[in-house]
């Protein structure tokens, strides 16, 4: 994969992709460095080789400040395109049916906690806060405003969101928003890649399948999603029932094998 211009890196090993954001101070999220995320997740769901993505930071306190106020204030634009996968590159990329994970550091504020939001699992370390201080700026903190009563108890959610205050890393793994709590950085960068490489070893397209069903049961009731993936409307569904790995799953249970999984 090509390196994209400026701040966002990426390193590719055993079909995972790593996408570490390097903006010092803050890791704070422009205009083009959205867009250029965009288009690191856009060719990472696009490209078969690729399996699963962590998304990372550098930097020793912050995770990511979000939207990069300074070059607001100086007068950065702040409306525009943010590019094919919305704010951050993973907000809203259309079927990204692969698995990412967050690697969190230091302070996830605003966009930054919205980011991890953006991954499928999250690890991070003790000394790793979340807050939404949007409040203090006078603005709305978008998406965690859909997301966060829907991952937490609604009195909690809706008190980090009108007060601003922090939640740190232990607090947010009780509340179920992290699936771990690590020592430190390095800890964390290890943990998100030993289950970076389980997943990629694993069964893309029920993970594809797991994603889409995910995504459309947000919005139904509970028969009429389990009527979509039934009916097999779902096209990740469809494939994985018609394919070569679900008949290979069951013979590998039979033979008492480990499976081959082929993606197709």
């Amino acid at each position: 994969m090509t390196e994209p211009a400026g701040t966002v890196r990426t390193h590719v090993e055993d079909g995972v992709l790593e996408v570490t954001l390097d903006r010092p101070k803050a890791n704070a999220i422009d205009l083009p460095t959205s867009r250029a995320m965009g288009e690191v997740f856009a060719s990472f769901r696009d490209d078969p080789a690729l399996r699963v993505a962590i998304v990372r930071t550098e930097g020793d306190k912050f995770f990511c400040a979000g939207w990069d106020l300074k070059a607001a204030a100086e007068g950065a634009a702040v409306q525009g395109e943010y590019g094919v996968g919305g704010f951050g590159g993973l907000q809203e990329l259309p079927d990204l049916n692969k698995p990412v994970i967050a690697a969190v550091h230091g302070l996830a504020m605003g966009g930054g906690f919205e980011l991890a939001l953006s991954c499928d699992l999250i690890y991070a370390s003790e000394a790793t806060q979340f807050g939404l201080p949007e409040i203090n700026a006078g603005t709305l903190a978008d998406a965690a405003t859909i997301k966060l009563p829907r991952r937490m108890p609604y009195h909690v959610a809706m008190e980090l969101l009108l007060t601003g205050r922090w939640m740190p890393a232990e607090e947010a793994a009780r509340w179920g928003v992290v699936n771990q709590v690590l020592p430190d950085e390095p800890g964390v960068r290890a943990r998100a890649w030993e289950v970076a490489r389980l997943l990629a070893s694993g069964p893309p397209l029920v993970f594809a399948a797991i994603k889409e069903t995910a995504r459309a049961a947000e919005s139904l009731g509970f028969q009429d999603a389990l009527d979509l993936v039934t009916s097999s409307s779902l096209p990740t569904v469809a494939t994985l029932y018609s394919s070569e790995d679900g008949v290979e799953g069951f013979k590998a249970f039979a033979e008492k094998r480990k499976p081959v999984w082929k993606g197709r």
